[in-house]
């Protein structure tokens, strides 16, 4: 059921991709599925953890005994390659076509390279600059990210809002200050209470800039 639709006054808007702006879910999980085998795991302990972090972050808690920095660049290539399935999600295009181009950018667990790959496939115009795994030091749920996009706008954390899909990110946009709207296309409600706000896609929100602000008019759902 939805409530009345409420305004979010911002400076800045910083968005996770996976599960916000596109869906890769099948090439994540595919990706991650085949280097589970590749290193005698079961590829369901590898999707337990994959989803919303870094993947430098995920191969240390999965294998430690590995070398990181190899396997991080086994797992790139083999989601690179895969952009079958992947797609511009709903209501997408649309938001970003509204917003100033230095009002927003891609805050993403994934590599740079990763992050550009998936951009290009599902139709979307990246950012000149956007914050993505290799920039941080602390991935999600840290809040590091968010206060990366921040400063990378030129905007305070608090006057920012961030849309996302997973518990990790929505837990690292609050503890940067930010406002967090958090989508349900890829994980259920429960893991996302600490969001502000749910919409179902970027189709329950609309934008306009007023003066020197970004006004969002946000269709939330009732939680």
């Amino acid at each position: 059921m939805k409530l009345p639709p409420v305004l979010v006054r911002c400076q800045g808007v910083l968005f996770d991709m996976d599960g916000v702006l596109i869906s890769s879910l099948g090439s994540v999980e595919r990706s991650w599925a085949a280097w589970a085998k590749l290193r005698g795991m079961e590829p369901e302990a590898a999707l337990r953890v994959a989803h919303g972090r870094r993947a430098i972050d995920t191969l240390a808690r999965l294998r430690p005994d590995l070398d990181i920095e190899t396997e991080l660049k086994v797992i790139e290539d083999l989601e690179a390659a895969d952009n079958e399935g992947v797609t511009v999600l709903p209501g997408v295009l649309e938001l970003l076509a509204v917003l100033p181009r230095e009002r927003w950018t891609v805050v993403t667990s994934a590599t740079e390279r990763l992050a550009r790959v998936r951009l290009a496939a599902g139709g979307i115009p990246a950012p000149e600059l956007l914050v993505t795994g290799n920039h941080v030091t602390r991935g999600k749920p840290d809040p590091e990210p968010f206060l990366a996009g921040a400063a990378l706008l030129g905007v305070r954390p608090d006057a920012c809002v961030v849309f996302e899909d997973s518990s990790s990110g929505v837990q690292a946009g609050r503890a940067a200050g930010c406002t967090v709207i958090a989508t349900t296309y890829s994980h259920p409600v429960r893991v996302l209470e600490a969001a502000h706000y749910l919409v179902r896609d970027l189709r329950d929100v609309r934008a306009q800039v007023v003066e020197d602000a970004v006004v969002l008019q946000v269709n939330v759902l009732e939680r």
